[in-house]
């Protein structure tokens, strides 16, 4: 049992990747590969840095002296500075030409935009799993028919795996917009104090093309093609808007994806995995509560609020910088990846282990499919001869009455009945039964799953095979 507060995003729900991703020890390593980059660039364009430094710096790129770094800290109030110290003292021959013309952001920022690249490459990974676990679970579903609901009303049917599709089409609409994310990150890149570039200007003797293809060496080093042309101090904080109205969006999939489970699981349709052990009240011992499914919209709502920080930073960065973004972002960015990860973890989880039970998924049907089946009946009526006008409204007032029976009473939707005992009709039961085959009234739900699954899911899981087979943990 520990004495201070932990983060339950990293103790409870995130993954131990995600964790590590946003860890200390990723962030100073990476800042230590940044100064290797700039320090093997700058030589590479001639400036007086020698082979023998940078291969020094390299040495000691993943062996960080953090004693050293936080020894000076207390003395100097100054992270970037201290670290800059601390990796002077281990490699003495080039202790001269660290950070050479740079600012704290070369490395601050840099990191920071390299990080969220993994990070969102972890998210993209596990959202295609997810994916294709709903591609799968539609498939097997996709005839099955199944109440469709307006305002959560009864409307007409659809297919269990049709509805699937609708959660599968928010996550691939996510999936293109990660996509487009992660295809215009940018490097802060090389740009000096305020944005000009002056401090390494003055380094190349007033070589501008020189300037501008060390910008280039840093970024193709570092992994991204490209840095933003123009920058203040910090690289736009609208990239982390942008970033974070991404995972809100993912959040909010999820988000209706886990309250449909709620719903379905209170009708008894389909559940959420629920273990041998699980205990689902510590007072009502009968209870199978969707607590998964509740973490899920738990999580998604505090990523959706909390992607209002970036927004809020965003917008009020003075001029070339103000330094009331620093303590936001360093909570609000990496809280909403761990979060996003814990979600499509259960989400994962969650649609992996779905069970679906269909006699309930047919006495809900049955229940409420003779109101849905009047249209039917009443065209087989008229085709017998009958008024079209005179059986719409005895069916009007059979539909009225049986209704009332099954909400006043209690008792079973008699309306089919009814419509036989009715002349009118010339209709006997069995025959009415006929027409009411469930798969008549589902329209082309079948064949849009397959279609959409074929034609705009399965290329992407294709495109993507490499990152299937994770499998959704659950931590407590």
């Amino acid at each position: 049992m520990r004495e201070l507060y932990e983060n339950p995003l990293i103790s409870r729900y995130a993954s131990k990747a995600m964790a590590q991703n946003f860890s200390d020890e990723k962030k100073f390593k990476t800042w230590r590969r940044l100064w290797v980059a700039l320090a093997e660039a700058e030589m590479e364009l001639g400036l007086p840095i020698t082979p023998d430094q940078v291969e020094e710096l390299r040495r000691f790129q993943d062996d960080i002296n953090y004693n050293v770094a936080a020894a000076r800290e207390r003395e100097v109030r100054h992270d970037v500075m201290s670290h800059v110290y601390a990796y002077g003292v281990q490699c003495p021959s080039a202790r001269a030409i660290i950070h050479l013309g740079a600012t704290s952001c070369y490395v601050g920022d840099n990191a920071d935009i390299l990080i969220m690249r993994d990070a969102l490459s972890i998210v993209l990974a596990k959202l295609v799993n997810c994916m294709a676990e709903l591609a799968k679970f539609a498939l097997q579903y996709k005839d099955m028919p199944t109440l469709g609901f307006t305002h959560f009303q009864p409307a007409q049917l659809t297919t269990v795996g049709k509805r699937a599709c609708l959660w599968l089409q928010d996550l691939l609409m996510d999936l293109e917009e990660l996509e487009h994310v992660i295809s215009i990150l940018k490097m802060r890149g090389v740009k000096g104090t305020t944005g000009t570039q002056a401090s390494f200007l003055t380094l190349f003797d007033g070589d501008h093309e020189k300037v501008k293809e060390l910008e280039k060496r840093v970024a193709a080093k570092m992994g991204l093609k490209a840095c933003f042309a123009v920058t203040g101090q910090t690289y736009p904080r609208k990239l982390d808007a942008i970033v974070l109205s991404q995972l809100s969006g993912i959040a909010q999939s999820a988000y209706k994806f886990a309250d449909d489970i709620r719903l379905l699981q209170n009708m008894k349709e389909i559940e959420e995995p629920f273990e041998k052990s699980q205990i689902g009240s510590s007072a009502m011992a009968y209870k199978r509560n969707p607590m998964r499914s509740e973490r899920i919209c738990s999580l998604s709502r505090f990523v959706m609020a909390n992607s209002e920080n970036a927004a809020m930073t965003a917008a009020t960065q003075w001029l070339e910088r103000t330094l009331d973004d620093s303590a936001n972002k360093r909570l609000a960015v990496p809280q909403a990846f761990l979060a996003v990860d814990a979600i499509l973890n259960i989400y994962l989880n969650v649609v992996d282990g779905l069970v679906v039970y269909p006699k309930m998924v047919e006495k809900h049907v049955r229940a409420e499919l003779p109101f849905m089946a009047t249209e039917t009946i009443l065209m087989e009526a008229v085709r017998r001869g009958g008024d079209r006008q005179e059986l719409h409204e005895r069916i009007r007032v059979h539909s009225m009455e049986a209704g009332r029976r099954v909400k006043m009473e209690g008792m079973e939707n008699d309306l089919l009945s009814r419509i036989a005992a009715d002349p009118a009709f010339g209709l006997t039961l069995q025959e009415i039964d006929e027409l009411l085959d469930a798969k008549r009234f589902t329209g082309r739900a079948e064949q849009q799953v397959e279609e959409f699954v074929a034609e705009e899911i399965q290329p992407i899981l294709d495109h993507y095979k490499a990152y299937l087979g994770l499998r959704g943990e659950v931590n407590l």
